[in-house]
Formats: structure tokens, sequence, C-alpha cells
């Protein structure tokens, strides 16, 4: 939206053509100058508030007064440097710079503003209103770019979330050519990708039509390593499938060199394909953290293995403005936490309400944001200070009391949130060739996505994520198993997150077996899992 009138001091840039916008009320004389016609536009981009897009409209005033360039609206420090990228990119162009006082503002007036994606609507703005691009043909159309010196558009953060919101409010977008190709995902949506400000503005003119790509969401298909590599190891093998088949969480604990990592790095690959809506939410995530996500990752669950050095606020986010951590970029995808206890206490502890939530809410003194953190939690561990407690050679010579100290690490609150406690032994050489090749993956990904279909079909979700009040209704045991799991929680003083959990656990294993009912092979199966530590 564009109403403007350049002031007759302003003379067009090369190639610039006077359309004869409407001018606004208010003209002044100037004893001694002329007639001073004040002249203002407006063009619309957007800002990054967590996950949303909100709408910022750039409006541009080119009136009387001394020369100046000034940008008003809670504009960060990368914002307010945008006076000399624009103008030495309007120069740089051949358009003219008006010698007049310019004031942008960008409205609303209370949203931070940051990062340089508000460049190419400043620098149309300054153009429009001074009459160098056409009016009329920014309607129904939004920008964003950061300037080179040399009018080059540079890729933007955010491209994915902001096409999404101008995408809802029937709106093309403008974007460079870089970060135009994960706009492109959002299904049905207008995107014109631009090398440079003067093909935005040639394609304003009618001279040189920039494309036109309409978002179309094409999932790919990722290579992951393969679980036939995992020999022996049945039981940990049999819990990852239970784990990715509903969803739960999962806590390897074993000496060193036994599989942990190797089993944790095949859980993506035996995970149910990504939905389309579930793809689009985890590449806007990317998206917000990276400029110019690679769409050949799309629909591709996200891996994420932070080291245990890492601070809460890379863990969960944070920074000013609020960026996603690790949990947020795991979105969809596995967080995968090695070395568990070597951890601080006080990053580990942050997980807890994302892990019951599925988001996480930062707030700073200047705005809250709130980004989604459905991640799939696997954690792998030593299980004493030297690593070798149970192992056959027995080496190790750690005391209870250091061995306690140790497991104390994690809290106890975090551990009943984990739903799969698994050990993972050392195994002799002997063992080790006299085992079978490992199940390939692709035989496993089918019975995870045939027992993930029948939970979607039952309740619309995945198991672990049925909530409290609705696990009765969904995942109701027998007569027997529910003797057994009440006998269960006296004599292992299970907490009532526990039962809940057990029930899910137990209700997943029954999936992967096409069994109707929870039975007690299906809870005793569950209750081994609650009782590895």
């Amino acid at each position: 939206m564009i109403r403007a009138r350049t002031p007759r001091a302003c003379r067009h840039g090369p190639g610039s053509t006077d359309h004869g916008a409407g001018e606004l009320k208010g003209s002044k004389r100037l004893q001694g100058k002329g007639e001073i016609r004040v002249s203002l536009a407006v063009v619309l981009s957007r800002a990054l508030a967590g996950m949303q897009a909100p709408l910022v409209r750039v409006e541009v005033h080119v009136g009387p007064g001394l020369p100046g360039f000034h940008v008003v609206g809670l504009p960060e420090t990368e914002v307010k440097e945008a006076r000399d990228r624009v103008r030495a990119a309007l120069l740089t162009a051949r358009f003219q710079v008006p010698q007049w006082r310019v004031t942008v503002s960008l409205a609303p007036a209370d949203l931070p503003k940051e990062s340089g994606r508000f460049d190419l609507p400043i620098a149309l703005g300054i153009l429009a209103a001074s009459n160098q691009v056409p009016s009329p043909a920014l309607e129904g159309m939004e920008f964003a770019g950061e300037l080179a010196l040399s009018g080059e558009l540079r890729p933007v953060r955010g491209a994915l979330a902001m096409t999404l919101a101008a995408h809802r409010d029937g709106r093309a977008f403008v974007l460079p050519e870089v970060s135009a190709g994960e706009a492109a995902l959002v299904p049905g949506a207008i995107v014109h990708p631009a090398k440079s400000l003067a093909a935005v503005c040639a394609h304003l003119a009618g001279r040189e039509r920039l494309d036109r790509v309409e978002g179309v969401a094409r999932p790919n298909a990722a290579s992951w390593p393969d679980l036939a590599d995992v020999k022996g190891q049945a039981q940990a093998r049999r819990a990852l499938e239970i784990a990715a088949a509903g969803g739960h969480s999962l806590l390897f604990t074993g000496p060193p060199g036994t599989g942990k990592t190797l089993l944790a790095q095949r859980l993506p690959g035996i995970l149910p394909a990504m939905t389309e809506n579930e793809a689009l939410e985890s590449a806007a995530v990317q998206s917000l953290a990276t400029r110019g996500f690679a769409s050949e990752r799309f629909g591709v669950r996200e891996w994420r293995a932070p080291h245990h050095t890492a601070s809460a606020v890379a863990l969960v986010g944070g920074g000013s403005p609020p960026r996603p951590g690790e949990i947020s970029l795991a979105h969809h995808g596995v967080l995968f936490l090695d070395e568990l206890p070597e951890f601080s206490r006080h990053v580990l502890e942050v997980l807890r309400e994302p892990l019951e939530s599925g988001h996480i809410t930062i707030s700073r003194a200047a705005q809250q944001a709130d980004f989604p953190a459905r991640f799939q939690l696997v954690a792998a561990m030593n299980p004493c200070p030297c690593g070798y407690l149970g192992h056959y050679s027995g080496r190790c010579r750690c005391t209870p009391d250091q061995v306690l100290r140790y497991r104390s690490r994690i809290s106890g609150p975090l551990l009943d949130r984990i739903d799969l406690h698994v050990e993972v032994p050392a195994l002799r050489a002997s063992e080790l060739g006299d085992a079978p090749p490992g199940e390939v993956s692709a035989s496993v990904r089918a019975r995870v996505e045939a027992a993930r279909a029948r939970q979607l079909e039952r309740q619309g979700r995945p198991n672990a994520l049925v909530a409290a009040s609705d696990v009765e209704q969904h995942c109701t045991p027998d007569a027997a198993a529910r003797k057994l799991l009440r006998e269960a929680i006296s004599r292992l003083s299970l907490s009532a997150r526990s039962f809940h959990r057990v029930l899910k656990v137990a209700r997943t294993i029954a999936d992967l077996a096409g069994r109707t009912g929870v039975g007690v092979s299906e809870v005793a199966e569950a209750i081994q899992y609650r009782n590895q530590r």
C-alpha cells in the first residue's frame, strides 16, 4: 500500500518513470524556494517474534527540513545501520537519494525490530515517496531483504515464517534469491526471488518481471545409518523400536564402547516419515536459526547432539531477541544427550517442562517468545564415574558412595520423565563373533509405521503424547495386567507419572504386536523398562 508524491527538488534516477501518484494533503510553500509537496509511502514487511512474524508497516516520509535520514520505531543497531546501506545501494543502482529530510517509521512502534531484512522495504519506500517507482505495482506485496552496498540482496533469517504469515494474509512475498528456496516450501504461497534492488525496481516498473514461484511442499528422504550395523544388544534394539513406535524418551546406561551412541544414531532411520505440517513446523524453526534453510533438508527429521558443556541458553534458547535453542531445533526430531551426568544439573533441569508441554516460553524484559519443542529425547550415560561398573572384566573400583554421587547428578524428576531405562551391557568377543547380523532398519521401520498408524487412528497422536486424563481411555489394561501394575506401584514406589508412562509404553508394545488390548505381557515388559536403575 503506497501513496506518494515526490518533492520537486528530488529528481528521478536513471530509468525511473513518473507515474503520477496522487499527492497528499498539507502541501506548503516556503518563501523563495517554490512549492514543496510532502510525500509519504508505506511498504509492508515482517518482523520476527518467536515463531510469529507480525506485520510491519515501513512508513517513509520525505519533506522539508535539514537533509537527514532518521529511522524510528524501536530499531536495533543493525536496523539503524540501514541508513548507510540503503543510501549506498540507491546510489550504486543509479537512483536519486532525496536531498530532503527522510524519516522512516517502523510500525508498530512498540515491537522491537532487528536484522537487515528491512533494508529492501526502506529503499523501496524512499523510491516510492520520491516517485522513482510506481505506487500501484506494490499493492498486495510484502518485501524483505538485506542490501549490500552494491545493491545486491543478501539472505535473511526467518524467510519461511514470514512467508507463512504473508500467505495467510493473501499477499505475495519478494525475497532475496537465496532465501526464496525455503519460502517456496509454503504450499500455495506466491514468492518472487530477486537478486538485487535494481531487479525489484525493474519488476515494479514492468520492464523485466521477476520469476513467480508458487510454493509446493516437497518432503525429502534422508539417508541414516542402518540398524543392521548393531550386533547383539537385543534388549536395547527392542527398546529403540518401542521408543520409535510410540515417540517415547529413552535412556541407555552401560560401560564405554557397548554401542549406546551407535544405537541412538540409528533412531531417526526407523522413525515414521514426517507429515507435511510437521515438516513445515520443523523447517520454520530451522529458518529462524540460520540464513538460507537448505530445501533438501525439508521433511528430514533433525538430529541434534549438543556437547555436555552447552549452557542452558544454548539448550532451551534465549538471547536478545530470543532465538531457538537445541530443544526447539530438534522439534519433531531427536535430541541426543551423550554423557548425561556430565551436563550441568541446572542445564538438565530446564528440560523438565518442555518434555511435558512440548514448547518453551522465553521471557525477557522487552519481549516474550514461544518456540515449539516437541522433541524425542535419547540420552546415554555410564553406570559409574570410571564407566566400568558391571563390566565382565571387573575393572571398576568405584565405591558405592561414588556411584551414588555420580548418578545423583541427574535429578529424580528428570529421570521420572524418561519412559524407557535400558541397560546396554558389555559383550565379550565370543558373543560378538557369534551374534547374527542385525535386522535392517527398513523392516523395523515398517513395523514402527504400522504401530504409529494404529495410534493415529485410535487417538490422533502417538502414545507418548496422550494426555494423562485420556490414558485410562486409550491404554486400559485387562484385570490381570491391572493387578500386576498395582503390585509394581507398591513394590517399586512408582509415581503417578510413572504409572501413566508405564501404561503408555505397554500400549505401544501392544500396537507393535497388533493387539487391541493391553495384557500382562505388555505391562510386564513396560515395567522392566522402569526398573533398570
